[in-house]
């Protein structure tokens, strides 16, 4: 079985007041929920069961997809301090096998959540896989680091504007083994004051694992603004 993991317990702060009563994935898109369009797509790429992470306006998420015709089981996090702190309640759900772990305002296309997961099961040696997007700076999402063979060396999450020496952005869709929930769990609080997930990849690379780039071909989306809810309708 193929399992996903999404991150949507957020409420999306740079939303302004489009999500004063809604959690962000489920603003709408052509009529449905950004997080029902990510959900076509992970049935689409294969994935026979789903875990969502909520948060902010969890019932809004729970009632809307109770009966959705992925399998779908539902978690809640209590006090939204980090996507570290949100993915370790996947632990088991994930139970021992690999998984895709991506955040509910992301989108792309189906083949990409396909591809990502499959690359990391015919790699044993490899212990995660990160989706990147080539932007000119990365400064509003993770910086990411690696050798011209691909090994992911470093991360930085927010790094400052212009400071970044790679135009790689992390895309924010990940296939895990389930060894990352080890660096989940002593994930210390970054200078942000949240348990970013970032910082249990950064632990990884530190200690000798290896780590491999997965571009994002085509088009993507991180539905962070209200201009990006337009744009988005442009990916597939």
């Amino acid at each position: 079985m193929s399992k996903a993991v999404i991150l949507a317990a957020g409420r999306g702060t740079r939303m302004q007041g489009l999500t004063a009563d809604l959690p962000k994935p489920m603003l709408l898109v052509q009529g449905r929920p950004i997080l029902e369009h990510l959900l076509e797509r992970l049935i689409e790429a294969r994935y026979t069961e789903a875990l969502i992470v909520t948060g902010y306006r969890a019932e809004a998420i729970e009632n809307h997809f109770r009966d959705y015709r992925l399998p779908l089981r539902f978690v809640r996090q209590s006090e939204v301090n980090g996507t570290a702190t949100a993915a370790l309640l996947a632990r088991d759900f994930v139970g021992s096998g690999d998984f895709l772990l991506t955040f509910g305002d992301i989108l792309t296309g189906a083949s990409s959540y396909r591809d990502i997961l499959d690359r990391l099961e015919r790699e044993p040696g490899v212990e995660a896989i990160l989706g990147v997007k080539e932007v000119e700076d990365p400064y509003q999402g993770a910086a990411v680091y690696a050798d011209t063979a691909g090994k992911v060396t470093r991360i930085v999450e927010k790094p400052p504007r212009g400071a970044s020496t790679t135009h790689w952005n992390s895309a924010g869709i990940y296939a895990f083994r389930p060894s990352i929930f080890e660096e989940l769990q002593r994930t210390p609080k970054s200078t942000r004051g949240e348990y970013e997930l970032t910082s249990a990849v950064a632990k990884l690379i530190d200690s000798g694992k290896l780590l491999r780039l997965f571009p994002i071909e085509g088009q993507w989306r991180d539905i962070g603004r209200p201009e990006d809810l337009e744009a988005v309708r442009e990916v597939s």
